[in-house]
């Protein structure tokens, strides 16, 4: 992957939204939304701390993750959708 999210940034690749609804009915890409989750595929550095440290994530690459509709910032590289967002943006980790 050549996108290295610097600092405290990680690269999540959003996951691909729903088809069809629980009740079977097709959607349109008009009425799909956004998914909300993602899964991380790079982290930066870390924060720089007083003192020249840098502090660590919570998670970690490959990390099936929640965050909210509007967190981070939507890049696209290479024709693909990536957002690039902090670890506040992040609500949950899924296990």
């Amino acid at each position: 992957m050549p996108v290295v999210p610097l600092n405290d940034k990680i690269l999540v690749e959003r996951l691909e939204a729903e088809e069809k609804t629980a009740g079977g009915i097709l959607l349109p890409d008009t009425a799909k939304e956004k998914p909300k989750q993602g899964r991380v595929l790079k982290l930066g550095q870390g924060k720089l701390l007083e003192g020249g440290k840098r502090s660590t994530f919570q998670v970690k690459e490959g990390d099936l993750v929640l965050f909210s509709s509007y967190a981070g910032n939507e890049v696209n590289y290479e024709g693909k959708d990536y957002l690039i967002m902090t670890e506040d943006d992040i609500l949950a980790v899924v296990g």
